[in-house]
């Protein structure tokens, strides 16, 4: 099973999840998902979603991703 899973939003990438003994911990790739960096998960989806939460709540838009 891996251990580490690269999470991408609106084609670019977020950053990744690694798991832990109890989880997956999120390391951010993108500074508009800074907000998630160290936040702990129960799965590799749940960090999947609050990442895709950031950018649909509209905390992040499409044009901040796709000039950073």
């Amino acid at each position: 099973m891996p251990h580490a899973y690269i999470i991408e939003i609106a084609n670019q990438t977020a950053g990744i999840v690694v798991a832990e003994e109890r989880g997956f911990r999120f390391f951010s790739s993108e500074t508009a998902f800074d907000a998630l960096e160290g936040t702990h998960f129960g799965s590799a989806r749940a960090a999947e979603r609050a990442a895709r939460a950031l950018l649909d709540n509209g905390r992040i838009s499409n044009s901040r991703l796709r000039a950073a």
